[in-house]
C-alpha cells in the first residue's frame, strides 16, 4: 500500500487519499454519493464543496460533543432589525416593581436578550441605583418554572374557550374580589376600575406581606414621603429604611448624602436605631440599641414625652433613648424619626413627633404610593371566603395561601369549593394558583408594558424588551377582554397618559418612552394635605394597655436578598445564593438566638429546634447572632415555598403561620417556645472561609471626633524605624515597579458610604457570567462570587495583641464579637495588586499583569494548580471545581441556567469558564476595552465615567468610585490626592503588594457632643 505523505499539500491530494475515502465511506456513508464502496482512489466521493461541508460538520460535532452540547442551527438575520447589531448592547428604559421592590432600570440587550439591568440616572427617586433584587430578576425571565399556557385545573386550554368561560362565570358570580399587592399602576388601576364597571360587586383587595397598614392609619391613609437627606439626626425604631423597609434604594442615596465626609465637609448626620433583630441600617447606625417588640412602644412614648411633653410616663428608658430625644429636640426640622411597626398607636406617636419638630424630612403633601395593602380589609375578605360569601375570586399577582397568615385558612377553602370561580393570573401555579380553577398567565414585566407613579409627582414607564416567551397574555388585557373591553393595554395606556402629558402627545411619549421617566401625576387630585389630625391620647392608651409578654418573642423580618418569596425572588438562584449582609447565610431560613440564650440552652450552631407559637410549630436550624436583643429570637419570611420552582422549592420554612390571624397591630408574636430537636442541620454561610480576619490593618475607623481633631491621624499605616530614628512607610520590595504609560486603572472604596445591601454582589455575578453552585458547595467552600461583602464586628479581645499608639484594631478577632456589636462591610474583590503574590507562582503563566495595571487571567492557559489561590493574601480567587452550567449535579440549584433557555441571560461578552479553572475578578476588562474602542474610533481618550465597572455602576450609595488614575482629572484622581495621608489606606499594607484598590477609612459620629445641626 502506498505510503502516505507526512504533510498534504493541500485540500485537493487529501480528498483523494485511499486512508480519507475509507475514513469517509466508514463515518459519514448515509452523506456521501458514493457510487460504489470499493475504499479505493478510485471510489467516486463528494466534490469539495461536499468535503468541507462534511469537515465543517465533523469538526462541529466533535467539539459539540466534547462539550456535551447538542448540534444547533445557526440562522442569520434574513432581514435585519434596524435598531440591532450582532455584537453592540442596546439600552431600554424600564421600571421594575412587583408590589414591593420599585426601581427605574436601563434594560441592556444582546441581539434582543435582556441580559442585565443598569440603575436610570435619569429617575428622582432611584439615581442611578438599584437593590440586589431588581440586579437578579433579569433572570426570571428566562425562568423555566413559569407557566407557558393558559391552563384550566392545571391541564392547557385554549385561550378563546378560557376567556369565554371566565366570562358566563362571572357574569353571574355576584360578589368579585380582585386580590393583589400594592399597585401603583395609575392606569392598571383605572383598568380594574373598568371591570369593576363591568361586573357589579367587584372589589379590588390590596395586601402587602411587609405590611405599612399601621403607617397609614396613622397617618390619614398616606404613607408620608421621606428625605433622609434633610436629616441630621435620625432615630428609628426598627425600620430597615437601608434594606427592606419601603424604598430602600431611594432612601440610601438620600441616608449616605450625610454620611460622606471629606475635609471640605466635616460634618456627619447621627443614625440611632432600636430594634431587635441585627438588620443592614442598625449595623449602619452609629448608636445601635437591642429592644424587644414589645417594649418599643414605650420607648417611642419615651421619646415623645422628652420631644412634645406631656403624655403619660414611659416604663421605658435608658441612657441612649435619652440621648437620641435630647438631640433630635436639638436638630428640630432637621430631625426625624421612623419606625417599622404595622402598630397604629406606635405610628401616630411617632408622626406627632415629626409634627412637634416640624421635621423638613416628612412630606404628606407628596405621598408615597409604595404600600397600599389595608390588612382589615385582606382580612375581612379571607374569612368571607371561608363562609362561602364570594363568588368569584380573582389572583392578581397574589400567593395568599403561602405568604398571609390565614393561608392555611384559604387553601381548605379554596379546595372545599367555598368559591365557585377562581382566576389565577400569576406566572405560575404557585400555592395559590395550583388550587384555582383558571390560570391565566401574565407576561414577564420584560414583556409588558406599564406606568407607576411610586410618589406623587413622579412617574414612569415599563416598556417590552423581549417577545414574549410563552403563551401568556399580560393580565391587564386580560382583563379588559373578560370586561369587553377590544382595546389593547398598550393603546389604552397610551390614552390615559394623553391627559399627563399634553402639549405634543407624540413627541412627549416618545422622550418618557425614551428616558422612562416623566413628571406630573396619574392620580386623580387629593384634598389639601395638611398635617394629618392625631389622636395622640388614644395611642398613648392603647401603648400602655398593651399586655407585657414574659416569654420569648418572635420578631419576623426580611431578608434584603429573597424579601417576601415572591416567585420572582424565590425561585431566582442568583438571589438565594446571595450571602445575607448580617449573617452571611444562604440557601434557606433560621433561628437568630441571642449568644447568652444559646449557651444558656447549651445550643450550638446548626442545632434543629421547634419553635411553636398560636398552635403551629416550625423546625429549623439555630444560628447565633450577636446583637439580638436578649428575650428575643428573630426568624426570616419568604422561605417554605413548596411551587416556587426547582430553585426555590423546600427551602427553609414558613414563618407566617406562627403569627396566627392578623390584626393590625402585630408583626411579631409575644410568646413562643423553643425546644431542641436533637438535630443538626448546617448552614451554609460564607463568612467562614475565604476570609483574611485575625490579620493587621484590613478595615479601619475612627470617630468624627477624631477626624476632626486630626484627620492624619485617623488612618494607620504600616511604617518602618530607619537608623536615624524617622519613622518611614514600608516600601521595601524585591519586585520592580511598573511603569504605565498610557491608563492605569484603579477603584477607591468608601467604607464610609458602602451599606452592604449586596447590589454590587449580584451586578457583578450578572455582568460576569460567576455560577451558583448550590448550598452543599457554600457549605464546602466552594462559591463563585468574584465580588464579596465582608462583614466584621468589633470584639473586646485581643486588646493587648493589637493596641498600638493608644488605638484599638477591634475587628481583628476571629469571629469573637461583642455582645452588641458595631459592624463595618467591605467589599472584597481582586486587589489587582502591582506587586502580585499569585503572579510569581503560576508555573503557565495564566495569571500574568497587564500595561494598565490589571491582573489578567488567561482562562485557556489554566492548568487548576491553584498555587495562586493559595499565595492571595486576599483569598479572593475562586476555582472552578464543576461545569456548573451543564452538569446534573447542578440542575436544582442551578435551575435557569442549566436549560438552554436560562443561558439567555449569559453576557457574550464573557467566557463562561470551564471546569478546573482559575477566576477572579477583572475590574470588567470588556468594559475597559469598550470604552476604549468607542473612544479610539473618535480619536481620543476615553472621558472619566465611561468606563465603568459592574459593581461601581451598581452601588445605589456610590461608595464605589471606578477610574482611570492616569487621568489626573478623573474622580477616583482627585479622590485619592484629597484622601492621600487622611483616610485612604490598602488592606494589609504591610506585605507591600501595592493593590490598585484603595479603601477610605469608616468614620462613625458616636460622640453627641460632636453633634452638629
Amino acid at each position: 500500500m502506498q505510503e502516505s505523505p507526512k504533510y498534504w499539500k493541500g485540500i485537493e491530494e487529501l480528498e483523494n487519499s485511499p486512508e480519507f475515502v475509507k475514513n469517509a465511506l466508514t463515518e459519514f456513508a448515509d452523506f456521501l454519493p458514493v457510487k460504489e464502496s470499493t475504499g479505493g482512489a478510485d471510489a467516486t466521493i463528494a466534490p469539495r464543496r461536499d468535503f468541507l461541508k462534511l469537515m465543517g460538520f465533523g469538526i462541529a460535532a466533535a467539539t459539540l460533543a466534547s462539550c456535551e452540547a447538542p448540534v444547533r442551527k445557526a440562522i442569520p438575520y434574513l432581514n435585519k432589525p434596524e435598531e440591532v447589531d450582532p455584537g453592540i448592547a442596546n439600552f431600554y428604559a424600564s421600571t421594575f416593581f412587583n408590589g414591593q421592590d420599585y426601581n427605574s432600570i436601563l434594560v441592556k440587550t444582546r441581539e434582543g436578550r435582556p441580559i442585565k439591568f443598569e440603575g436610570n440616572p435619569e429617575s428622582p427617586i432611584t439615581r442611578g441605583g438599584l437593590s440586589a433584587r431588581a440586579q437578579a430578576v433579569v433572570l426570571s425571565l428566562y425562568d423555566g418554572g413559569r407557566l407557558q399556557h393558559f391552563a384550566k385545573k392545571g391541564a392547557k386550554i385554549d385561550k378563546d374557550q378560557l376567556d369565554q368561560e371566565v366570562r358566563n362565570a362571572l357574569a353571574g358570580a355576584g360578589r368579585i374580589a380582585i386580590v393583589s399587592p400594592t399597585i401603583i399602576s395609575p392606569s392598571t388601576k383605572k383598568v380594574i376600575a373598568e371591570f369593576a364597571g363591568r361586573f357589579a360587586g367587584t372589589e379590588h383587595v390590596m395586601y402587602d406581606v411587609h405590611s405599612a397598614s399601621g403607617l397609614l392609619r396613622a397617618n390619614g391613609g398616606v404613607v408620608p414621603a421621606y428625605d433622609f437627606s434633610k436629616a441630621d439626626v435620625i432615630v428609628s425604631f426598627g425600620a430597615d429604611f437601608l434594606g427592606t423597609w419601603l424604598s430602600p434604594v431611594e432612601y440610601a442615596r438620600q441616608y449616605i448624602t450625610n454620611r460622606k465626609v471629606s475635609k471640605e465637609k466635616q460634618t456627619m448626620s447621627r443614625h440611632f436605631q432600636f430594634e431587635s433583630n441585627m438588620s443592614l441600617t442598625g449595623s449602619n447606625a452609629d448608636v445601635r440599641v437591642p429592644l424587644k417588640p414589645s417594649e418599643m412602644g414605650e420607648a417611642v412614648l419615651a421619646v415623645y414625652n422628652a420631644v412634645v411633653g406631656g403624655g403619660s410616663a414611659s416604663s421605658y428608658s435608658n441612657k441612649q433613648l435619652q440621648t437620641a430625644a435630647a438631640e433630635l429636640k436639638r436638630a428640630g426640622a432637621r430631625g426625624l424619626v421612623v419606625s417599622g411597626s404595622n402598630d397604629p398607636a406606635v405610628q401616630t406617636l411617632v408622626a406627632a413627633i415629626n409634627q412637634a419638630l416640624g421635621s423638613a424630612a416628612v412630606d404628606v403633601a407628596a405621598p408615597s404610593y409604595i404600600r397600599q395593602g389595608d390588612d382589615a380589609r385582606m382580612s375581612r375578605l379571607l374569612r368571607d371566603i371561608s363562609n362561602g360569601q364570594v363568588g368569584a375570586v380573582i389572583f392578581y399577582h397574589a400567593n395568599p395561601v403561602f405568604d398571609h397568615p390565614m393561608g392555611a385558612d384559604l387553601a381548605a377553602a379554596l379546595k372545599a369549593g367555598k368559591v365557585r370561580t377562581t382566576i389565577s393570573l400569576n406566572d405560575r401555579l404557585d400555592e395559590t394558583g395550583e388550587l384555582c380553577t383558571y390560570a391565566a398567565p401574565d407576561h414577564h414585566f420584560l414583556e409588558s408594558w406599564n406606568d407607576y407613579e411610586p410618589k406623587r409627582g413622579f412617574l414612569s414607564l415599563a416598556q417590552p424588551v423581549i417577545t414574549p416567551l410563552f403563551a401568556t397574555r399580560q393580565a391587564q388585557d386580560s382583563l379588559l377582554t373578560w370586561a369587553g373591553n377590544p382595546t389593547t393595554y398598550y393603546n389604552y395606556l397610551r390614552n390615559q397618559w394623553r391627559g399627563v402629558l399634553g402639549g405634543d402627545f407624540n413627541k412627549a411619549w416618545d422622550k418618557a418612552v425614551h428616558d422612562g421617566v416623566a413628571t406630573g401625576t396619574a392620580t386623580p387630585a387629593l384634598a389639601a394635605q395638611t398635617a394629618p389630625a392625631l389622636d395622640v391620647t388614644g395611642a398613648i392608651s392603647a401603648i400602655k394597655s398593651a399586655p407585657k409578654p414574659s416569654g420569648i418573642e418572635l420578631a419576623v423580618y426580611e431578608k434584603v436578598g429573597i424579601g417576601n418569596g415572591a416567585n420572582l425572588f424565590a425561585n431566582n438562584p442568583w438571589l438565594q445564593e446571595l450571602p445575607d449582609p448580617v449573617t452571611k447565610a444562604t440557601w434557606g431560613n433560621y433561628v437568630t438566638v441571642p449568644r447568652a440564650y444559646a449557651a444558656a440552652q447549651k445550643w450550638e450552631q446548626g442545632d434543629v429546634v421547634t419553635v411553636t407559637a398560636n398552635g403551629k410549630s416550625i423546625q429549623l436550624p439555630v444560628l447565633i447572632q450577636p446583637g439580638q436583643a436578649a428575650g428575643t429570637i428573630g426568624i426570616a419570611l419568604g422561605y417554605g415555598r413548596t411551587n416556587a420552582g426547582k430553585v426555590g422549592n423546600d427551602l427553609g420554612k414558613n414563618v407566617l403561620p406562627l403569627l396566627g390571624m392578623r390584626s393590625d397591630a402585630v408583626n411579631y408574636v409575644a410568646s413562643v417556645t423553643l425546644a431542641a430537636t436533637g438535630t443538626q442541620e448546617p448552614i451554609a454561610q460564607t463568612q467562614t472561609h475565604h476570609t483574611i480576619m485575625d490579620r493587621k490593618q484590613v478595615v479601619q475607623e475612627a470617630t468624627l471626633k477624631q477626624y476632626i481633631e486630626n484627620p492624619k491621624e485617623v488612618t494607620e499605616y504600616e511604617k518602618i524605624s530607619t537608623p536615624d530614628g524617622l519613622e518611614k512607610p514600608n516600601k521595601v520590595s524585591l519586585w520592580q515597579d511598573y511603569e504605565y504609560k498610557n491608563h492605569h486603572w484603579g477603584m477607591a472604596i468608601d467604607l464610609n458610604s458602602c451599606i452592604g445591601c449586596g447590589s454590587c454582589v449580584i451586578g457583578c455575578q450578572a455582568e460576569n457570567n460567576v455560577a451558583v453552585v448550590g448550598k452543599q458547595e457554600v457549605i464546602n467552600r466552594r462559591e463563585m462570587h468574584w465580588m464579596r461583602i465582608d462583614r466584621y464586628y468589633s470584639s473586646n479581645h485581643h486588646k493587648t495583641e493589637f493596641e498600638t499608639e493608644g488605638k484599638l484594631d477591634t475587628y481583628a478577632a476571629m469571629e469573637d464579637p461583642s455582645e452588641n456589636p458595631q459592624v463595618i462591610f467591605q467589599p472584597m474583590l481582586c486587589q489587582h495588586c502591582n506587586h502580585a503574590p499569585c503572579e510569581t507562582v503560576c508555573p503557565v503563566l495564566a495569571t500574568t499583569h497587564s500595561s494598565e495595571g490589571l491582573n489578567q487571567m488567561t482562562y485557556n492557559r489554566c492548568v487548576g494548580t491553584r498555587y495562586c489561590a493559595n499565595n492571595c493574601p486576599y483569598k479572593v480567587r475562586r476555582f472552578n471545581w464543576f461545569s456548573y452550567y451543564s452538569n446534573e449535579k447542578f440542575e436544582t440549584v442551578n435551575g435557569h441556567m442549566f436549560t438552554d433557555l436560562g443561558r439567555m441571560v449569559l453576557n457574550p461578552d464573557v467566557t463562561v469558564r470551564a471546569r478546573g479553572v482559575m477566576e477572579k475578578c477583572s475590574f470588567c476588562v470588556q468594559r475597559i476595552q469598550l470604552g476604549k474602542l468607542e473612544a479610539k474610533k473618535q480619536k481620543r481618550r476615553p472621558q472619566d465615567g465611561e468606563v465603568v465597572s459592574a459593581c461601581a455602576q451598581s452601588c445605589p450609595t456610590q461608595a464605589i468610585v471606578f477610574g482611570d488614575m492616569r487621568d489626573p482629572n478623573s474622580r477616583i484622581s482627585q479622590l485619592l490626592r484629597r484622601e492621600d495621608g487622611e483616610r485612604a489606606f490598602h488592606v494589609l499594607d504591610s506585605i507591600n503588594v501595592q493593590p490598585n484598590v484603595t479603601y477610605l477609612t469608616k468614620i462613625r459620629n458616636t460622640e453627641s457632643s460632636e453633634f452638629n445641626a
